[in-house]
């Protein structure tokens, strides 16, 4: 009988381990993290669709949007906000729509923003671009949505070699990312953008193929946006899926597990 007892004992443990760590587990991805799946191409070829990350709510602080389960509607602004930082690739709360979207941060308080022939200009200086080959992905739908990604080698048929010129941009603060072209569209010659106090201006990294700062709200793009809708910044792929569903594990993609963002 001692031994029954000393059995159910241990199991009992057992499992009130499990739920103590599973809790311990829920509240600290609750409170720091935030799980985001890329859901469309707008940010290639620094981010893929179906690359899955946690995104860091503390390198901001917490506001309304950022707070777990939405609990804090009594904070007006930030609490532990600290600013973030021009290159940021950063998940926000779109302003109107309610949605949460993943761009890369150009514009701070005060900027003025604007591209000419498809390069950037920030307080009047070039952000330089120098060429960096090609990305090159198969032509073949993506994601659970199963969108085809656009080529700059139009026509390609299914299967076939998508192609994107590259490059990279140096922002005035150094850092250095990748970004894409596939064509000359209206949004590589822009108005200048003056960006308010308390707001940012976003892009994606594939510039032609992104719903970003350069469209105004109203015109259903995202416009400048304001510093309590930021959720968090994004610092690392966790592991990407080129499949309809991040579950498929043998469509995981190998080269994209732990993979630093820059």
């Amino acid at each position: 009988m001692a031994d029954k007892a000393e059995t159910k004992g241990g199991i009992l443990e057992t499992v009130k381990t499990v739920v103590y760590a599973l809790l311990i587990a829920g509240v600290f991805r609750t409170l720091f993290f935030q799980p985001f799946w890329i859901p469309s191409g707008s940010m290639k070829d620094t981010l893929l669709v179906g690359d899955f990350l946690f995104v860091n709510k503390m390198a901001y602080g917490y506001s309304q949007y950022s707070c777990p389960f939405g609990l804090c509607t009594f904070i007006n602004d930030r609490w532990l906000g600290s600013q973030p930082e021009r290159g940021d690739v950063v998940v926000f709360r779109h302003p109107v729509a309610g949605t949460d979207f993943i761009k890369r941060l150009i514009g701070l308080p005060g900027d003025e923003i604007q591209v000419r022939d498809g390069v950037l200009y920030i307080n009047g200086e070039e952000a330089p671009q120098r060429p960096d080959g090609e990305f090159i992905e198969e032509f073949e739908k993506q994601g659970p949505s199963g969108n085809l990604p656009q080529c700059e080698n139009q026509g390609v048929g299914l299967g076939g070699d998508c192609i994107k010129s590259r490059f990279v941009e140096t922002l005035p603060n150094g850092v250095e990312h990748n970004i894409l072209n596939i064509r000359t569209s209206r949004l590589d010659n822009t108005p200048v953008y003056s960006v308010p106090e308390g707001q940012y201006f976003f892009m994606g990294d594939n510039r032609d193929n992104s719903t970003d700062s350069r469209v105004s709200q109203n015109a259903m793009g995202v416009g400048f946006v304001p510093f309590e809708n930021l959720i968090g910044r994004a610092d690392r792929v966790m592991f990407s899926s080129a499949g309809r569903s991040m579950l498929f594990f043998w469509t995981w993609r190998p080269d994209r597990f732990f993979v630093g963002i820059e």
